[in-house]
């Protein structure tokens, strides 16, 4: 018998230190919701301050870095040309598209760049070819001289010329029309994009710019 007895308390030992040792852990460990001051007297957060914002375009002005001086004249000769004001709508100049063009082309495919430079250095060799000036010297009736040839009618958007300089101007007519009514100028002073759809002109975020795509039209 009291070998039995002996033997039962051996195999009961390894289980009790260890239920012991869980329950003596558990009482040493801090609470979960201490009884601090902080939580004794909550106080609510100090209101976070709102900072004025300003638009970027409104403090500073954006100057042209992609195209040489004479192309990005050349461009704000056909931006002044192709889209001017028209019965109190702003015109391309005054929503400063060719600003925003040069930053657009600057971004684009090579093909692309190469596209308008190409086109507004043609644009300057016919005027220095025709009336001994650059193209943006040239007076509204010498421009349509040189323009009017490379201007045609189109079915669909997506159908461009394959002359290389009537491809430029079905271009950048296309983009200088959708960067103007694209504007913060046209968003404030003008109706609808020429699209005809509702503007969608989001003030409180100061978002105004469409992506100028060369096919398909938002």
């Amino acid at each position: 018998m009291k070998r039995r007895k002996f033997v039962q308390n051996l195999l009961a030992a390894p289980a009790v230190a260890p239920l012991a040792a869980q329950t003596q852990t558990q009482q040493q460990r801090p609470s979960t919701q201490p009884n601090t001051p902080a939580r004794q007297d909550p106080r609510q957060p100090h209101e976070i301050a709102q900072l004025a914002v300003t638009e970027v375009d409104l403090v500073s002005a954006t100057h042209p870095y992609f195209f040489t001086a004479d192309q990005f004249s050349a461009l704000q000769k056909l931006a002044a040309v192709l889209v001017p004001p028209l019965k109190g709508k702003p015109g391309a100049i005054d929503a400063h598209a060719p600003e925003f063009l040069d930053f657009l082309i600057s971004v684009s495919p090579e093909e692309r760049q190469s596209l308008y430079r190409n086109g507004l250095e043609g644009l300057n060799r016919a005027a220095q070819d025709q009336f001994h000036t650059n193209f943006h010297g040239l007076e509204a009736k010498q421009v349509d001289t040189i323009i009017r040839p490379l201007l045609i009618a189109r079915y669909w958007p997506q159908d461009m010329p394959d002359d290389p300089m009537k491809h430029f101007m079905a271009q950048v007519h296309d983009d200088l029309r959708t960067a103007t009514a694209n504007s913060r100028e046209w968003a404030e002073n003008g109706p609808a994009p020429f699209t005809g759809r509702r503007r969608r002109f989001n003030r409180g975020r100061g978002m105004y710019w469409r992506p100028v795509d060369p096919v398909v039209r938002g």
